[in-house]
């Protein structure tokens, strides 16, 4: 009976070794949640950090697959290799779907959709141009412009070879900005297959082996429990930020509020919220790389608007300030893609709106200038009163509620009424009022 017991202890210390070995060599037990995230915007920080937390809450939480359900213009680079670092290392198998159908995996979105572990497009989409633009506002010159030409290439076709993709397309994607359609992407070996939606995918890759830190494993997401997981409000505000248009609308009501304040010192609350929504614009200029010659302008409109307040130009001063706040807009975000420059349709209602305000405020600053003083010895002048003496010279005079030392130089007598014309000192110089003069 001892050896027979012996025997069987072997038996099971035998399969607790080996059994995880060849569970991870053949069939992993990936009947678990697949989770996915949808990306529809640029690739930018608040994307790439969110991408990065969902891999890694995907792992500890030890789901079945991730799917990044991706449709971007492309994004900047740096974020763009923090993804890609992130699936690259991930020990959970990463399935990039380009959709829904009209989508595109663009630029920084091709090189993502490569290094995926599986990747997948839906009928009526396309992937491609991935050549490098100066989101700087500056122009490259032709040795930097090769120079990042090159890395780009090298990176893209170092990806796809990883990935046993089609290297070839992956460097003319970079150098070229070629673009194929989802049936011309699956026959080049760009992808793997063409998903009509996401149920479709999860059966296609079902049975597909997935190769993860020298380990193969055996997807099994037919039937899966499918869990969407959405960004919180952190990363949707950070996400939101990095819209040009929203950094700029930011920017503008933070120059406004500060202006607001330094006019009305003590006012607070448009100071604070002038503040607030500057950082917040400055994050954005930071992420987006601003062009400082357009954000310059920007201020130098502001400083004529002020200066049109004080200096009479006849309005010059306030076109010139509308003309650089539009040349200002135009400039303040230059790259080729539009996703990453202003849209016309923010700066030109802004650009009205700062003109109406600008200009109603001037008009009612030289409004009040114009008219006529209503306190102190100037605000006196033109009144009418009654003479509380006969005045040959000097007297007293009762005008706005008090009585003045006055002096004329035509008598007045005790009762008549007067109109003052000026002062000197603390004396009111005065003239009878004759009958129909205008007061």
């Amino acid at each position: 009976m001892a050896p027979k017991r012996g025997l069987i202890a072997l038996v099971f210390l035998l399969v607790a070794i080996l059994l995880p070995g060849l569970t991870a060599q053949g069939k992993a037990p990936f009947e678990r949640d697949v989770y996915v995230i949808t990306i529809s915007s640029s690739i930018n920080p608040a994307v790439s950090d969110f991408i990065i937390t969902t891999i890694q809450r995907a792992e500890e939480e030890n789901a079945g697959a991730l799917v990044i359900q991706l449709d971007t213009p492309g994004g900047l680079d740096r974020s763009m290799r923090d993804i890609i670092k992130a699936i690259l290392s991930a020990r959970v198998p990463v399935i990039v779907y380009v959709a829904p159908p009209g989508a595109r995996a663009a630029s920084a979105g091709v090189l993502i959709t490569l290094a995926s572990d599986i990747a997948a497009m839906a009928p009526g989409t396309n992937i491609g141009a991935a050549h490098p633009v100066a989101v700087g506002g500056g122009k490259m010159d032709e040795t930097m412009a090769e120079k990042i030409a090159n890395d780009a290439a090298a990176y893209a076709r170092s990806i796809a070879e990883k990935r046993g993709r089609n290297a070839e397309w992956a460097e003319e994607a970079v150098r070229k900005s070629v673009s194929l359609t989802e049936k011309e992407a699956l026959e080049k070996n760009v992808i793997d297959l063409i998903a009509a939606d996401l149920s479709d995918l999860l059966d296609k890759v079902h049975g597909l082996k997935v190769e993860k830190d020298g380990a193969v494993y055996v997807l099994e997401t037919r039937g899966a429990a499918v869990r969407f997981v959405k960004m919180g409000l952190r990363h949707r505000i950070l996400n939101a930020l990095s819209d040009p248009n929203v950094a700029y609308i930011l920017l503008m009501i933070g120059i406004y509020g500060i202006f607001f304040e330094l006019s009305n010192p003590g006012a607070i609350f448009p100071g604070v919220v002038g503040g607030i929504c500057l950082i917040l614009g400055f994050y954005a200029l930071q992420t987006l790389s601003v062009n400082y010659a357009g954000f310059l302008l920007i201020l130098l409109a502001l400083v004529l608007f002020i200066l049109e307040i004080k200096v009479q130009s006849y309005g010059m001063l306030t076109l010139g300030g509308i003309i650089s706040l539009f040349l200002g807009s135009v400039m303040l975000f230059k790259a080729r893609d539009p996703y990453l420059r202003i849209s016309l349709k923010t700066i030109i209602p802004m650009i009205v709106l700062s003109a109406l305000f600008f200009g109603a405020v001037i008009f009612l600053a030289v409004r009040a200038q114009r008219q006529k003083p209503k306190t102190g010895f100037e605000g006196i002048i033109g009144q009418v009163g009654i003479a509380q003496t006969d005045i040959d010279g000097r007297g007293k005079v009762f005008v706005s509620g008090e009585i003045w030392d006055a002096f004329s130089e035509r008598p007045v007598r005790k009762g008549q009424e007067v109109v003052v014309t000026g002062k000197e000192g603390f004396r009111l110089k005065i003239k009878p009022l004759d009958e129909g003069e205008e007061t």
